[in-house]
């Protein structure tokens, strides 16, 4: 019983990364109708920006992530604006630019940070918690109130904010968004910012618990995405729910197949979706082509 909750306890931690990430999948979607095939990638960029400034710097971890979801998010309104005339005319090539990125930002990884990629050294130093027996890493916590704490900002940005509130109009319906002086341009654009600030968030997190290399988009990239798609794709609710149970699903299949963990992941996700293919908290889909 207490290696099950151990695991478990490490499930949901990755599964925290994993839902930042699908955060970020869903967020675009939501707004634009439009799957950024480079996000995981863009995490990636996140993930080596905080470990430059954060161990060659020598700046606070804390300052070191947030330079990094900076970083990100400007490089996520250079994406969008790249893709923009494209918006309404042919969503296949935008679909196509978002892969074509996503390859450019993994050689750009390895042309300034070199193939071998580098280990981060965890930003807490205290003793793990022991609870009813149980070690719990300090750093596990502080990720999961990281995620919990970014998860409840969001929700409380698009409910409560003009900003918000605009950028669910354009999901809903961008015509009539416009007719009402909705900048639809600015609001996907405001989306996409703020999906490469939560990939930032999820690499940097990621760092001191996976090696920093330039596969790591993909790593983390594919399991957020299929989180998002578990959830039930442009669901935020869906996002969390689907985040954690990949990483609950990831952590026991690595304890008990090794090796062979991420095809029993996938093989019990494809189960699952062709069971609820829209989805845990699937909603009608969007589509803007």
């Amino acid at each position: 019983m207490q290696v099950t909750l151990q695991t478990l306890v490490g499930g949901l931690t990755l599964g925290a990364i994993y839902a930042l990430v699908a955060l970020g999948f869903s967020l675009v979607y939501r707004t634009m109708g439009l799957v950024n095939f480079a996000h995981g990638q863009v995490a990636m960029i996140g993930a080596f920006t905080m470990s430059t400034f954060y161990m060659t710097a020598k700046l606070p971890f804390v300052l070191a992530i947030g330079i990094a979801v900076v970083v990100t998010a400007v490089l996520g309104l250079v994406i969008e604006r790249v893709l923009r005339p494209l918006e309404g005319k042919d969503f296949d090539l935008m679909l196509i630019g978002t892969i074509g990125f996503g390859v450019m930002l993994e050689a750009l990884a390895v042309v300034v940070w070199g193939a071998t990629g580098r280990a981060v050294p965890s930003p807490l130093h205290t003793a793990p918690l022991s609870v009813a027996g149980l070690k719990i890493q300090t750093y596990s916590l502080l990720v999961l109130v990281v995620a919990l704490v970014t998860t409840a900002m969001l929700v409380g940005f698009l409910h409560r904010t003009r900003v918000g509130a605009a950028m669910q109009a354009v999901a809903m319906d961008p015509e009539a968004a416009t007719s009402v002086g909705i900048h639809v341009g600015r609001s996907n654009a405001i989306a996409f910012a703020i999906g490469a600030g939560l990939a930032a968030l999820a690499g940097g997190l990621a760092g001191p618990m996976l090696y920093v290399n330039a596969t790591l988009g993909s790593t983390i990239g594919i399991k957020g995405f299929a989180a998002a798609i578990l959830g039930g794709f442009g669901n935020i609710t869906g996002a969390i729910v689907g985040g954690l149970g990949i990483g609950v699903l990831d952590a026991f299949a690595a304890g008990r197949f090794g090796g062979y963990s991420d095809l029993v992941v996938f093989l019990l996700f494809a189960v699952l979706i062709m069971v609820r293919p829209t989805g845990i908290f699937g909603e009608r889909t969007v589509n803007r082509a």
